[in-house]
């Protein structure tokens, strides 16, 4: 028995246009609906649909209501969107049916060739939707459980690696925090960084945090030499003015210089705080120790508070990474982030690092460094040594890019 065809159901006000598409949907297995409305559509998705193809401009109601309209419904089917405005608007479109929960296939731009369109519906029909899995319920932790956590010091660090992208020095890592809880095993940051926030507790979770990460760092340097420590700043934090002297004192017992220490700030953080947190910032960097901001771009705009604020390295969020090869605008963030870094003399990062192709590209575009998947899963201590020697001895395909001569004395 032959397998049922699958349903497509084309909105688009241009009957004519609509028909078009038909033909060449038909031509290669699709069984065919066309609705030249709202009402039209709201009509077919009562249907057993299987993927729509939308316009975005429709009359009476736009795409994007239509959009919503689906979500609300919680329409299983998959959504191919079409358009002729610029390529910006339907990447736009496309990120909202994601956020909406819907199934994206894909987008079109107008005019659309029938072989492009063949070509394009062959493949949808041949390849599985994407599975969208919901992200795991964060566990819930109680200000009570987190205070005795702080007090028996049930935190570990693990530590992801960052590499140098000219030579391909091994040259710092940033400090990760897990908590290591009783009932729900291994717990994540975001599970527990937002309750210390709130309940005031933040100060003394940190400050276990910065010596435990201190403590094991000193066994890192002391095996393959200068090396920087990132370690999360929030931005609660910047009202306490002891904090350069505190974070002083925390160099000095673990013996590393303090040129060592670099303190990530996220950039709405920072926007949110600055003008109580100038004071911190300038003697942190006045001690010697580094600013970086994190996830540039992706909070407020501070294009002209970025020149009041003395930090040495911007870090490029992990999401302009993952899609600088396939979305412009993702990929010009990542350009200007580097040229903005370059002028005013700061180094920069880019993280979540996962491709070959992202590796190239930032390269190419004179990325200073990088972390990521690509290089190393955050690692505890023991792991990450273990890590830094296969690194060193260039016995991994990744490392054996670089030419040893490259590696500096210390390696």
């Amino acid at each position: 028995m032959n397998e049922p065809r699958p349903h497509l159901l084309i909105v688009d006000d241009e009957p004519d246009f609509a028909e078009y598409l038909g033909a060449v949907a038909e031509s290669v297995g699709y069984r065919c609906t066309i609705a030249t409305d709202a009402c039209g559509f709201e009509d077919a998705i009562q249907q057993d649909i299987d993927l729509i193809m939308l316009d975005l401009v429709m009359p009476g109601a736009d795409g994007i209501e239509l959009l919503r309209l689906l979500a609300h419904a919680r329409h299983p089917a998959g959504v191919i969107l079409m358009s002729g405005f610029d390529k910006r608007v339907l990447v736009s479109a496309e990120s909202l049916a994601r956020e909406l929960g819907l199934c994206v296939r894909g987008h079109l731009e107008k005019p659309i060739r029938a072989a492009d369109l063949s070509q394009f519906l062959t493949a949808v029909s041949s390849t599985p939707p994407p599975r969208s899995p919901s992200a795991p319920a964060l566990p819930h932790v109680s200000e009570q459980e987190l205070a005795v956590a702080i007090r028996d010091q049930h935190f570990t660090i693990h530590y992801q690696p960052q590499i140098d992208l000219a030579s391909g020095a091994f040259i710092g890592v940033e400090a990760l925090v897990r908590w290591q809880h009783p009932e729900h095993g291994m717990i994540y940051p975001d599970a527990f960084i937002g309750v210390a926030e709130e309940t005031g507790q933040i100060d003394a979770l940190s400050w276990v945090i910065y010596k435990l990460a201190a403590h094991e760092f000193r066994k890192l340097s002391d095996a393959y030499g200068p090396l920087h420590l990132s370690l999360n700043l929030s931005a609660c934090s910047l009202h306490d003015l002891a904090t350069p002297e505190k974070l002083v004192e925390i160099a000095r017992d673990s013996g590393f210089p303090l040129s060592s220490l670099v303190l990530e700030i996220t950039e709405s953080g920072l926007m949110r705080e600055l003008s109580s947190a100038l004071d911190i910032l300038t003697r942190l960097r006045m001690k010697g120790m580094g600013l970086s901001i994190d996830d540039f771009g992706t909070g407020y705009s501070m294009m002209d508070q970025l020149r009041r604020v003395p930090a040495s390295e911007l870090k490029i969020d992990r999401s302009f990474v993952a899609e600088s090869a396939t979305d412009e605008s993702a990929l010009l963030m990542v350009e200007k982030t580097i040229e903005i870094g370059r002028r005013m003399q700061m180094q920069v990062v880019a993280e979540g690092v996962e491709t070959p192709e992202q590796l190239a590209l930032l390269r190419r575009l004179g990325c200073d460094m990088a972390q990521g998947y690509l290089f190393s899963r955050p690692l505890p201590m023991p792991k990450l040594l273990s890590w830094a020697a296969d690194w060193q001895r260039g016995s991994t395909d990744l490392a054996r890019q670089w030419a040893p001569a490259a590696m500096p004395a210390h390696f």
